[in-house]
C-alpha cells in the first residue's frame, strides 16, 4: 500500500505534485530525491512490462512549467543510471510525446507536466506504445518508488538532444494539404486568418510551425511565448477568462477561427467567426460530424456530463448512437476501446466535455492540436462549398441554463464522505416526486426532472475533494430551482461546504 505521501502525488493516470517552494501550506513534494525515484519506478515497472533489462529507449518532454528544467534533469539523470538511452525532446506537448513511441520506436515517453495547475504544481504523464498508463501502473510505479527499488546498470545511458516538435508539426502540415488539396497545394491556407491562444503553455508552435508555413494569417495570435507563470490567464479550455480572451481576439482580429490549447495540447477549443465559442457540447458535436464522416451510425462515448441537446444532436440528426460514460479522459477513451473490441462496436471517437478528444484514426490518443488540424481541414473543405463550421452544429440546442459548482468536502477521508452523499442522495432522488434517475448515470447520480424540464448530476471529482454539480434547464429558473432542491438535501451534512450553493 502507498503511504499518505506517495498516495497524494497520484493523480488518476498521472503524478502530480508542488515542485516549487514558497507556496503557503503548499510544501514541496516533487524535490530532486522524490523526482529520482519516481524515474527508477518508472525504469522498473518497464523492465516489468517488457521482461528484460536493456536496449530500452525512452523521449522525454515537457511543457513551459518553471520547474520543467529541474525535473527533467533529474528524471533523465535517474534513468541513465539504469542504463536507458534518452532522447531529450525539449519543449513538447503531450501528445507528441506519445508520437515518438510511433515516429521512433521508443519504448516509452514522458511528458513533465500538470496540465492547467497552477505555476507551483508539476507532474509526470507516461506512455507506451499501446498508449498511456493505467492508474494501477502509477500506482506500481509510486510504489516501487516509495520502497527505493532501484537499479545500476553495469553501463550508463545516453542523452540525444531530439527536437521532436519540428518532425510532428511538419507531419500536420502534410496531413492538411493532403486533405484539403488546395489549388495551391503547399498552402492551403492561404486566405484564411486563424489566431491561436496558447496561454503561455507549450502550444505555440501550432501559430508558427503548423498555421503560418501553410499560408495561413496568424496575426493577432496571442500568449506564443512559453511562461510557466502564466501571467495572462490560466492555460485552459474550461476556464472562463481563457475563453472569453480568444472570443475577444477573434472577433477584435476578424479572425476565422480562434484556437486555444492547454498547458500541454492535449485539450483545444475553437471560436467561431462570430466570437461564440465551440467548446463543450458544441465541440463534442463538431468532433462528430467529423468523426462520422465515413463511420455513419457509429457511437460517440462521451463523459457523463453532456447535455440532453447534445444527445439528441447525435442521435436524431447525425444518426449516431450516443454513449454516456464516465467522468475522466482516460475513463471515456478505454470505454471506446472497449466497445470496439468486444462489442463490435463502431465507436470512432471518445471526447470529454473538457476538450480531451481521441479519434481512432489517431491512436485514440487525447491530442488538442489533431483536434484543431481536422476541424481546420473541415473548415477549408467547407469553405470551397460556401460553407462555414457552425453551419455543422446550428441545429444543436443549448440549454437555456446551465451551472457547474463546486461543493468542498471537509471530511478526511473525502472518498468515503462523498460515495455516501451520492448513496443518500440517489436514495431520496428513488423517492422523489419531482426528480427521476437517468438510465445512462454511469458515475454519481444523474436525474431529471420534467417539472424543472431540466437534469442535474452530482459526482465525485477525480483527483479532488470536491463534488461537482451540473445543472441544465430549458426553463427560466428551471436551474435555480433544482439547484434549491439540491441545497435543502445537502444542508443536513456537516462536512460539506455548500456555500457556492
Amino acid at each position: 500500500m502507498l503511504d499518505n505521501f506517495y498516495k497524494n502525488l497520484k493523480s488518476g493516470t498521472d503524478i502530480r505534485g508542488v515542485a516549487v517552494d514558497g507556496v503557503p501550506n503548499e510544501p514541496l513534494t516533487l524535490s530532486d530525491e522524490v523526482t529520482y525515484k519516481i524515474a527508477q519506478g518508472f525504469a522498473q515497472w518497464l523492465f516489468d512490462e517488457f521482461g528484460r533489462k536493456e536496449d530500452f529507449t525512452v523521449a522525454v518532454g515537457h511543457d513551459s512549467r518553471i520547474s520543467a528544467n529541474r525535473l527533467k534533469n533529474v528524471f533523465i539523470e535517474s534513468l541513465i543510471s539504469a542504463g536507458m538511452s534518452v532522447k531529450d525532446c525539449g519543449l513538447s506537448s503531450t501528445p507528441a510525446m506519445f508520437m515518438t513511441t510511433v515516429d521512433f520506436g521508443c519504448d516509452a515517453a514522458v511528458e513533465i507536466t500538470a496540465s492547467h495547475h497552477p505555476f507551483n504544481k508539476n507532474g509526470f504523464k507516461f506512455f507506451v506504445r499501446k498508449g498511456g498508463l493505467e492508474a494501477s501502473d502509477i500506482e506500481k510505479i509510486l510504489k516501487y518508488a516509495q520502497d527505493n527499488v532501484s537499479y545500476e546498470a553495469p553501463q550508463q545511458g545516453d542523452v540525444e538532444e531530439e527536437l521532436y516538435m519540428n518532425i510532428y508539426s511538419q507531419k500536420l502540415r502534410e496531413f492538411i494539404c493532403q486533405e484539403v488539396n488546395a489549388d495551391d497545394y503547399a498552402r492551403p491556407l492561404r486566405g484564411f486568418k486563424i489566431i491561436v491562444d496558447a496561454g503561455n503553455g507549450a502550444g505555440g508552435f501550432y501559430a508558427d510551425k503548423v498555421l503560418a508555413p501553410l499560408g495561413a494569417d496568424i496575426n493577432g495570435s496571442q500568449f506564443l511565448e512559453p511562461d510557466g507563470l502564466f501571467p495572462n490567464h490560466t492555460p485552459n479550455p474550461e476556464n472562463a477568462q481563457a475563453m472569453h480572451s480568444i472570443s475577444k481576439a477573434t472577433t477584435a482580429n476578424e479572425a476565422d477561427l480562434g484556437i486555444i490549447f492547454d498547458t500541454d495540447v492535449d485539450r483545444a477549443a475553437c471560436v467561431g467567426k462570430n466570437g461564440k465559442e465551440i467548446n463543450k457540447n458544441a465541440l463534442i458535436a463538431l468532433a462528430a460530424c467529423i468523426a462520422l464522416e465515413g463511420n455513419e451510425g457509429g457511437t460517440i462515448v462521451t463523459d457523463s456530463v453532456t447535455s440532453s441537446g447534445l444527445k439528441d444532436f447525435l442521435e436524431l440528426n447525425l444518426g449516431a448512437k450516443h454513449h454516456r460514460f464516465k467522468r475522466g479522459y482516460k475513463n471515456v477513451i478505454n470505454e471506446a476501446l472497449r466497445l470496439n473490441r468486444e462489442c463490435c462496436t463502431n465507436a470512432p471517437l471518445a471526447i470529454e466535455t473538457s476538450g480531451h478528444a481521441a479519434m481512432r484514426d489517431n491512436y485514440f490518443l487525447d491530442d488538442g492540436a489533431y483536434l484543431i488540424t481536422r476541424i481546420i481541414i473541415k473548415m477549408a473543405q467547407l469553405a470551397k462549398e460556401g460553407k462555414t463550421l457552425e453551419s455543422l452544429i446550428e441545429t444543436l440546442i443549448e440549454p437555456l441554463e446551465a451551472q457547474e459548482l463546486r461543493i468542498k468536502i471537509l471530511a478526511p477521508d473525502f472518498k468515503e464522505y462523498g460515495n455516501k452523499v451520492i448513496n443518500d442522495l440517489e436514495k431520496f432522488v428513488d423517492n422523489s416526486e419531482i426528480f427521476e434517475k437517468a438510465q445512462d448515470s454511469f458515475e454519481g447520480i444523474r436525474s431529471s426532472s420534467n417539472e424543472f424540464d431540466g437534469w442535474f448530476m452530482l459526482r465525485l471529482s477525480v483527483h479532488d475533494p470536491i463534488l461537482p454539480l451540473n445543472i441544465e434547464s430549458n426553463k427560466k429558473g428551471g436551474a435555480d430551482n433544482i439547484k434549491e432542491e439540491i441545497k435543502n438535501f445537502l444542508k443536513s451534512y456537516d462536512m460539506l461546504d455548500i456555500s457556492s450553493l
